[in-house]
């Protein structure tokens, strides 16, 4: 069975991503509620037919506005520090995966597991299936388990890359020589698309990533017959 496309942005799939989103709709309303403050101010200023001047020189009043737009920072800060403490944190994997990118495909190589190693290229548009995206579909998509953290171990063999998994809330650099890591954790199985999001040659727009997430018992099946 086909699944139908998403034409809209996806839904989280990660913790991580549910925590992006918290975030910015958090800053969203922080923003909505200075802008209207703001409005308000300015139209009463505008239209008040009145002067006083403890509104223009006041040790108190001054002493406010300047300390409401700490009080501003501090509650944006606060959840900020939250949201990047989560993403940093690393949790014991159970499984390790390493992506290489080349100009202009990813090869991926199971490091638990011998002989689990393939290249990901672009499917071109005579070899598609019914419903399958344009541009971000491949021959070979990277399966990993549902709900168990896995570590994926990024790096290049050329020019730079980048990692990018946007229902999940994961972007790493892909950089010749350096092994840059993070750790996928999904909440449900499906399909999940991205793109290298480095400029990376002539053949960038044409490098997409797709990725599958399973339960345990179809990924050590999907192992089996690898």
């Amino acid at each position: 069975m086909v699944e139908p496309i998403q034409l809209t942005l996806h839904d989280a799939a990660s913790p991580m991503m549910e925590e992006l989103l918290f975030f910015h709709d958090y800053s969203m309303l922080m923003m909505l509620l200075i802008g209207t403050t703001v409005i308000i101010a300015l139209v009463i200023a505008s239209t008040m037919k009145t002067y006083h001047t403890a509104l223009t020189d006041a040790n108190h009043l001054e002493f406010l506005w300047t300390l409401l737009p700490v009080m501003i920072l501090l509650f944006l800060a606060m959840p900020s520090m939250r949201t990047l403490f989560i993403l940093e944190h690393q949790e014991s994997p159970n499984t390790t995966i390493k992506a290489l990118g080349h100009q202009w495909y990813w090869s991926y190589e199971y490091s638990d597991y011998e002989n689990v190693m393939f290249d990901s290229y672009m499917m071109q548009d005579q070899n598609l299936d019914n419903g399958s995206p344009r541009l971000l579909e491949t021959d070979n998509r990277m399966v990993f388990p549902t709900l168990t953290p896995t570590r994926l171990l990024v790096s290049s063999e050329d020019v730079l890359h980048s990692w990018t998994l946007p229902a999940l809330g994961v972007k790493i650099d892909a950089i010749p020589g350096r092994l840059n890591q993070l750790i996928l954790t999904t909440m449900r199985p499906g399909i999940f698309y991205g793109q290298c999001s480095e400029i990376c040659g002539a053949n960038h727009s044409f490098m997409p990533i797709a990725t599958e997430s399973v339960p345990t018992k179809y990924f050590e099946k999907w192992l089996e017959n690898m």
